[in-house]
């Protein structure tokens, strides 16, 4: 049986972007330092790069879909620019007490992107900044980063119980490990 490609399921407010709250201006999405040349990295490797973001923003009306659309337009613009990209995101629409399969911790997006580009979880690597992050990680089996960027260190910090394979910066400093596993 050959191996299948391995993917990096990354958050996206505090990973890939600037955390700014609810982001809904296109014209505030800034990437964190390095992204660009680490997501290239990655793609070099061969490894996929999915986001999988909770965005309750919309349950809660601060925007709407086509306003993601439009945020997310510009981040993969601001990633083109420099040469990069993604082969997905994944977005929870819903609310933290909706009940849905798509909020993190809740493993529904991956299992769908799983099934959509026939990866396997548990060879997969998960980076966030939040508790629901690295749970999600862990449910699927997965290689699990917090960053201390966005709100990663707050989380360090207020949450004992989260356990991450592996404590990081930020993007570039999980890719370096993730070289690791291609030596």
């Amino acid at each position: 049986m050959t191996e299948s490609k391995r993917f990096i399921i990354l958050d996206r407010d505090g990973v890939l972007n600037v955390e700014k709250g609810y982001l809904c201006d296109p014209e505030e999405v800034e990437l964190m330092p390095g992204v660009a040349t680490a997501l290239k990295r990655l793609e070099e490797l061969g490894v996929g790069r999915i986001v999988v973001t909770n965005q309750s923003g919309i349950a809660r009306g601060y925007l709407d879909k086509n306003g993601l659309r439009a945020v997310h337009d510009r981040l993969l613009e601001l990633l083109r620019e420099d040469g990069a990209s993604l082969d997905a995101i994944y977005f929870c629409p819903h609310g933290p007490d909706d009940g849905c399969d798509c909020r993190k911790p809740e493993t529904g997006s991956v299992e769908t992107a799983s099934i959509r580009f026939g990866f396997d979880p548990q060879q997969a690597f998960v980076i966030g900044d939040r508790g629901s992050d690295i749970e999600l990680g862990h449910r699927v089996g997965a290689t699990t980063f917090l960053t201390t960027q966005g709100h990663g260190r707050q989380t360090l910090k207020e949450d004992p119980q989260v356990k991450p394979s592996y404590v990081v910066d930020g993007l570039p400093d999980a890719v370096r490990i993730i070289e690791g596993f291609y030596r």
